[in-house]
């Protein structure tokens, strides 16, 4: 387990002089116009079939209500064909650095990333993640060759593998590098039950870190549109190691989706004594049970991304000292980002692009 006891409040105030300009609000009643819908077969192999934003409005699968944007799965029938009916969004814009800020009212398991065009090359960031029964969140990134992250101080997460490399010897295929939350309300039910919270992503050249608010803890620099994460203590999770960060997350996109089964899901679902009980295989349980997926749903508050004016930010203020004090050597490099989600009985250890 990582504390945040390496480096004092009043020294990264210090040290962190930057400040962020929103770039893009997606919170409207336009949200999805922002988005292109996902029809192809799911390239995790899910058990899922993705429909176009005129099938999913005329189902019930979307919803603005109040400038929150609803994004659910099929709960009425019993699932056909390729699987059950679910929506995956990609933003029409593509990134290369900055602040991304969702606030979330309600997850259905976790799946919310950032993705680029030439996977892996061109990196993944999975900012929610999970399978199944999995109480915690996970934050995870997936790269081609040449890029490890260190178990640092700097982070209160835990390192639970460190080679973001989809295909590293000694870790599950396209484990990537990831880092579990200790926060069981950080996902899933937990996340639900105190109506959801913020999280909050900034990628910079140097680092990428993640911070969770639960709900009622929103820093007020958040809530009034200049957020400085020089204020918001160590992150739940910090990607900093032997890896350039623009050379492996270029244009990344932001995807919303919900999957069931397939790769990862599909493959540990009888290691799971609740999820064995249910049904022997992971497919005939969603494909049977649609009211068991009526609270698999996204309610987004707001999505906000933020750019920095050029400014040291306080990751990078962070990175340095860290380097500093252990002797080592600050890679250079300029430009781009990823990120990355999670899935409720679904989601997996993706053997195939995403």
């Amino acid at each position: 387990m990582h504390y945040s006891t390496l480096i004092s409040f009043g020294l990264l105030l210090k040290l962190s002089t930057a400040s962020y300009v929103l770039e893009d609000d997606y919170t409207s009643n336009a949200f999805f116009s922002f988005f292109t819908f996902f029809t192809a077969a799911d390239p995790t192999n899910g058990y899922v079939h993705y429909v176009d934003q005129g099938t999913a409005q005329n189902t019930g699968l979307l919803s603005i209500v109040n400038n929150q944007v609803h994004i659910g799965v099929d709960s009425n029938n019993v699932a056909t064909g390729s699987g059950r009916n679910s929506v995956r969004i990609t933003s029409n814009k593509s990134y290369n650095h900055g602040l991304f800020i969702l606030d979330l009212a309600h997850m259905p398991g976790g799946v919310c990333w950032l993705v680029g065009p030439d996977w892996p090359n061109q990196g993944e960031i999975d900012i929610i993640e999970g399978v199944n029964d999995q109480t915690n969140n996970a934050m995870t990134l997936h790269t081609s060759d040449g890029c490890t992250i260190v178990d640092s101080n700097a982070f209160t997460g835990t390192l639970a593998t460190s080679n973001c490399y989809i295909n590293a010897p000694g870790q599950a295929t396209n484990a990537g590098c990831d880092i579990q939350s200790q926060d069981s309300r950080s996902y899933g039910a937990g996340f639900n039950a105190i109506g959801g919270g913020v999280i909050a992503t900034e990628w910079t050249s140097d680092v990428i870190n993640i911070w969770f608010f639960p709900r009622g803890t929103t820093p007020a620099d958040i809530s009034n549109g200049v957020p400085n994460p020089a204020t918001w203590g160590a992150p739940v999770a910090q990607f900093d190691g032997s890896c350039d960060i623009d050379s492996h997350f270029q244009n990344q996109q932001i995807v919303f989706d919900t999957t069931f089964c397939g790769d990862w899901a599909g493959a540990v679902w009888s290691s799971s004594a609740k999820c064995a009980a249910l049904a022997p295989t992971c497919q005939s349980y969603v494909q049977n049970n649609p009211g068991a997926f009526a609270d698999m749903y996204w309610l987004i508050n707001s999505l906000k991304v933020y750019q920095s004016t050029g400014a040291s930010n306080a990751a990078t203020a962070v990175h340095q000292l860290l380097a500093s004090s252990k002797n080592e050597t600050l890679p250079l490099s300029s430009e781009p980002l990823a990120m990355g989600g999670s899935v409720p009985v679904s989601k997996r250890r993706r053997v195939g692009r995403k």
